[in-house]
This record gives C-alpha cells, structure tokens and sequence, in this order.
C-alpha cells in the first residue's frame, strides 16, 4: 500500500513548497534519532517523503500515480491515463526516432517497467528515441562551521572542482549551424541489433548505437573545446546559506549544482555535508549545550551568583537553589541553540565543578564549625 506523504508531513495537497518545507523542519527536529523521544522509523519515513514532496517532478508524479517511482505502479492502474491524441499516446507518431510530448525521452530511465513500455509501443510500430546520455553526477562536499556559526547561521562561499557545461558550445558538444548527417553505423535508427550463439540456442540483443549514442545523426562539427562532450573539467562558485540551529552531519541538497551531464542533459544535484567544529568550552547535545564551571565552595557557602559565560559571548549571572544537588546540570532554559527551521532555542545546562580550599586558616575552620553547629 503506497503511504499518504502528505499525512505523514500534515499538510494539504495544495501545500506550497515553503509550507512543505517548514513541515518536514519540524517533524525532522521532533523526531530526530539524536534527540531524547526520537523516533528512527519515523524520521526516515518524514525524510523519505520530503525527499519526493520537495522534487516538482517526483511530486507530480506522486500526485498522479500514487507513487513517486514508475516500477510502484500496482495492478490496474494506466500511467498513461492522461495522455492526449490519435490512440490515446499524444506526442507520439510513427516512424523512426518519434519523440515524446516534443521532448527527447528514454524509458530506459525507468528501468524494467520502462522496457516493458518500450515493447509495448514498439508492438504498436512506434519506436521512442532511444537516449544513451548521461545526467551529471552528484556530488558530495565537506563544509566545516564553528559551534558558534551554527548557532548564529552563516553564509559560505563555495568553490568546487567539477565537471562544467562546455560555454564554447552550451553543452551541445558540436555546431548546431553546421548541421549533422545520418550515423552510417546504425542508418539513423539510433540502435543496432547484436546476435549472439550461445549453447541454447541464438539470441538477438537490440543496443543503442555506441557510435551516436541514440540519436541516430553524427554532428558535422565537433566542438574542439570539450571534444564532443558538452562538459570539461572547471570550477563552480556559489554561496551556501547555512541556518541558525543545523546539526553536526546535516546534509544540505542544493539541487542543479552538480557535475554538467552530457550533452546538455540535466546537471546534477550538491550535497553539502557540514561538519560542526568541537568547542572548547561547549559541549552540544542536540539543542541543549552544556558548559562546566568551576565552583568555589566559599562562593556557595555565601550564596553569590555565579557568572557563567554563553555561545551568544554574553554573560549570564546565575544563583544555585537552596537546596540543589551539585551532581546535578543546573539547566538554564532558552540559552542553548535555536531550533532548525523552527522557533524557540534549546537550554544551557552547567556542570558544576566543586573546588576545595588547598588550606584553611584556624579562623575559617571556628566559622565553618560554628556554621555547622547552628545548621
């Protein structure tokens, strides 16, 4: 049974991008594994349906079908209900290399159940063009921050080394005005028919063509810069918007800023993984921080307030409670970090560290016999 992703966010179908995002940033911090009632199974599911809501395209998907991917199609649903024109397949028409709603399209990017598709139009003397080229890889990069860049946000300026889109030719990797020929390889079909003998018996296998990868036509001009790729190797700047409250291993997606694919096919996505730098004096417990604070027993016994420093560089005056156990973290609400894509921040929790005079005096010694005395 396909899960209900906008239940599991408690949003409405309508829910715009902004709202789906503010969504998961609560569950996410209320379930996270990390933190004290977190919930594994449920973050994973949050997480999961995110990962669909938040790509138009997996979303439109979902919306249509139930289901964000083509191999989750159940038994008698028809994923081209929605398709227009002669036969009920609009964009498509007979002959060799027929397109799909004007667009290049290859059901090999939907795996088994695309090859299923295939036979079945192929059956029907429609022939989609195949497309042997490949999207751009993601990629994942490493972003150090100070404790104190997390609690405050910070803008990073990237620079990564990566495969680029060819500028000389746009990506294309050849001359458009100069034209192309049909690849002798394949006589234009785009694909070539291998037969193999084995012990059983032979086998016929149909491949796209190696030669023109597809298309069934050869580019007159080459492009001389990226040799016929479309992409090179070059470098992408771009500046990265870290949130107050992000947690150490949290991984920002920024989508299209990944290596160029081929040929100017989609560009791949940038996953920045940050990495939250130890603190000297803090440590961090997902949104609560504690700190360690040396303690003067005199300074108890007389019942001064304690100065006890925070994240923010601020100064805080703190009195112990008659009465308090020093094993325990005297906790210090809304001083901690603030919460992911949410409102409100964690607590500051000081741990005391009680330090003995090295020697009292014959006078120190009446007093604190005298103090016992009348407890």
């Amino acid at each position: 049974m396909n899960k209900d992703y906008y239940k599991l966010l408690g949003v409405q179908k309508s829910a715009s991008e902004e709202e789906i995002k503010k969504a998961y940033r609560r569950l996410a911090h209320q379930y996270h594994p990390d933190k004290a009632g977190g919930n594994e199974k449920k973050f994973k599911e949050i997480s999961e349906a995110y990962q669909v809501l938040s790509d138009k395209k997996k979303r439109t998907f979902y919306d249509n079908y139930g289901t964000a991917e083509p191999s989750g199609f159940s038994a008698g649903q028809n994923p081209f209900s929605g398709f227009s024109g002669q036969g009920g397949f609009g964009g498509f028409s007979g002959g060799q290399n027929a397109g799909f709603g004007g667009q290049e399209f290859s059901f090999s990017d939907f795996g088994d159940m695309g090859e299923m598709f295939e036979n079945f139009f192929e059956d029907l003397g429609v022939k989609p063009r195949r497309r042997t080229y490949q999207r751009g890889s993601d990629i994942e990069v490493l972003q150090e921050i100070t404790l104190e860049e997390a609690f405050r946000g910070a803008m990073k300026n990237l620079k990564i080394r990566l495969s680029v889109s060819c500028k000389d030719c746009k990506g294309q990797g050849s001359d458009a005005s100069a034209g192309s020929k049909t690849c002798d390889a394949c006589n234009g079909q785009g694909e070539v028919r291998e037969k193999r003998d084995t012990f059983f018996g032979s086998f016929s296998q149909v491949k796209a063509c190696s030669r023109c990868r597809g298309s069934g036509k050869i580019p007159n001009k080459i492009c001389g810069t990226c040799k016929g790729s479309g992409r090179l190797v070059g470098e992408r700047s771009l500046e990265l918007e870290i949130l107050p409250g992000i947690q150490d291993s949290q991984i920002i997606k920024v989508k299209g800023m990944g290596e160029a694919g081929e040929l100017g096919t989609p560009t791949g996505d940038l996953y920045v993984r940050i990495k939250v730098k130890l603190h000297p004096a803090f440590e961090r417990r997902a949104d609560d921080l504690v700190v360690r604070k040396e303690l003067n027993i005199f300074d108890l016994l007389l019942g001064k307030k304690i100065e006890v420093g925070t994240v923010s560089g601020g100064k805080l005056n703190v009195e112990i409670p008659a009465h308090f156990n020093l094993k325990d973290d005297l906790r210090i609400h809304g001083e901690g970090m603030p919460h992911f894509g949410s409102f409100g921040r964690g607590d500051l929790l000081v741990n005391f560290i009680v330090k003995a005079p090295k020697k009292l005096s014959s006078r120190a010694k009446e007093i604190l016999e005298d103090l016992e005395k009348n407890q």
